[in-house]
């Protein structure tokens, strides 16, 4: 009987001394946890104590970790592209641009064609292959940016990037021969490589946490060259376009607040499936995207492109009739797919293209920039950006505002 009476007591003195302990130890971090509540990171979940009575105790759930929470600002963009020297040299000039014109947006190099990455990154692979020259100030530039209401667009170029494959081999496309392949004098990644998808990832990242509003992916291809002469270390049974969009997919799990976006070449907006053979599929590309980018330039085509069944004997000839024929073909297509279809913002030619053939050029002045933005209108589209790889717009072509 005493030894009964002695246990009871014990118990009810174990369970007083664990609540008062508790309670506490909860109020010092300002909360008393109840039963079914779930604990901060730094709050221990308390430890039960087993008893006679049979006791059902709920386990706490992990917390779920915070996702970053990128910028989701969007404009209806009317934009350039700026090279990283011309961020960091002439940036004054384009923010007065933007205040007296139309223009709102600007896509400025992180990582270019080159391989370059250009500003002080803290990604630890950009250091390690001695990718980094800095060109700007990123956070100066995102600055000055957003004081003035510019959008701000961080372009990485992905799969051509002749020092990642130089310094790091194993992530590189190789030739038959063991070397690195090449590709009009440039060493392209290989895009099976999930290596290679984590550092572009990781630069848009860092881009994002900078400011940048956001993230523009290039080159998100294979080369177009012959595949006979590429090995590719990894290879499996995919199809081209699928390993391109699991790259996409893989961005957009890690990046599932960010704005994103890609740039394809026009020609599959007409094509079918990868005609191209480089890994971009029209009706696919853009399932992980918010934006995709077209180049439609005109001088890029071939001669006697059929567009929408509209035939251009010379099509540079003929930017408003290529620009707007290469969109409503894309309108066609993307009424008859289902789920997530990206925004089309289309890239139109600003520079005059020689090296086409005499008679199959002509110079792009302000006139021939305004057909084409006409032509993004006219196709039912309302976002645009200019590509000329000097920066040397035709800046009168914009509307004054």
């Amino acid at each position: 009987m005493k030894k009964g009476i002695v246990r009871r007591i014990s118990l009810s003195l174990l369970v007083c001394i664990t609540a008062v302990s508790l309670f506490a130890c909860n109020q010092n971090k300002g909360t008393l946890i109840t039963p079914g509540q779930n604990p901060s990171k730094s709050t221990p979940t308390p430890v039960v104590e087993p008893s006679d009575e049979n006791v059902a105790v709920e386990s706490t759930p992990t917390p779920t970790p915070e996702l970053p929470n990128y910028n989701q600002k969007r404009v209806k963009a009317k934009g350039l592209y700026l090279t990283a020297s011309t961020a960091g040299a002439r940036l004054d000039h384009y923010i007065e641009l933007a205040n007296t014109t139309e223009i709102n947006s600007y896509v400025i190099d992180v990582k270019n064609d080159y391989g370059i990455v250009s500003y002080d990154s803290e990604v630890p692979l950009a250091s390690e292959i001695g990718a980094i020259e800095k060109l700007y100030d990123v956070d100066e530039v995102i600055k000055k940016l957003h004081d003035n209401d510019i959008y701000a667009i961080a372009r990485i170029v992905c799969f051509k990037d002749p020092i990642l494959a130089q310094k790091k081999p194993e992530m590189a496309i190789k030739n038959p021969e063991g070397g690195l392949y090449v590709h009009n004098k440039m060493n392209w990644v290989n895009p099976y490589n999930m290596d290679a998808w984590q550092y572009n990832i990781d630069l848009a990242k860092e881009a994002l946490e900078k400011g940048f509003d956001e993230v523009q992916f290039d080159y998100i291809r294979f080369p177009d060259g012959k595949k006979s002469q590429m090995v590719f270390e990894g290879k499996d049974d995919r199809e081209m376009y699928q390993v391109i969009n699991d790259f996409l997919a893989y961005a957009r799990k890690q990046l599932p607040n960010a704005i994103l976006s890609g740039d394809v070449f026009a020609i599959i907006l007409e094509s079918p499936g990868d005609t191209e053979g480089i890994g971009q599929y029209f009706e696919y590309i853009g399932e992980n995207l918010d934006y995709l980018c077209p180049m439609a330039y005109p001088s890029h085509y071939a001669l006697g492109q059929i567009i929408n069944n509209v035939k251009f004997p010379k099509p540079d000839l003929d930017p408003y009739g290529v620009v707007k024929n290469t969109l409503l073909k894309a309108k066609a297509r993307y009424e008859k797919v289902e789920g997530h279809k990206p925004i089309l913002r289309t890239y139109l030619q600003d520079f005059t293209a020689t090296w086409i053939g005499s008679g199959n050029w002509q110079y792009y002045e302000d006139e021939q920039i305004r057909q084409q933005i006409q032509a993004v209108y006219d196709a039912g589209f309302e976002e645009w950006f200019l590509w000329d790889p000097m920066n040397n717009y035709r800046e009168g072509a914009f509307l004054k505002e």
